[in-house]
């Protein structure tokens, strides 16, 4: 839907009440933590509640060797297009990017930049 440009607020309505009602999101590798995030800011279905419980799934991981320059870079838009405010949270996303600056080409690094609080 995200990629279509439709912003179906059923579904996405839906997709986010069922992530926020589990337990935890151990389950999800972090493409999915990324596409999800990247999927509700680009279909500009923004649901705080979702938003926040991903952001506190991030800030708790102990590290976040395992994320991709593009599913950090992701993320970083994501979240600023939300206009989410949790300094933690991207101190964590800065952080991992400084970890992986090599692996960061001329796009991903302007796009990091960009989208950096």
């Amino acid at each position: 839907f995200a990629k279509a440009e439709s912003s179906h607020a059923g579904i996405f309505g839906k997709v986010a009440d069922h992530i926020i009602a589990l337990s935890d999101l151990k389950d999800f590798d972090e493409q999915h933590i990324s596409n999800i995030v990247w999927a509700f800011a680009k279909a500009d279905s923004l649901h705080p509640s979702l938003l926040e419980k991903v952001a506190d799934h991030i800030v708790a991981l102990d590290s976040l060797e395992a994320f991709k320059e593009q599913e950090i870079s992701n993320m970083v838009w994501a979240f600023a297009k939300a206009d989410v405010q949790n300094p933690q949270l991207f101190d964590k996303l800065t952080d991992a990017a400084i970890d992986k600056q090599d692996e960061f080409g001329s796009k991903g690094i302007s796009n990091l930049l960009r989208w950096t609080k």
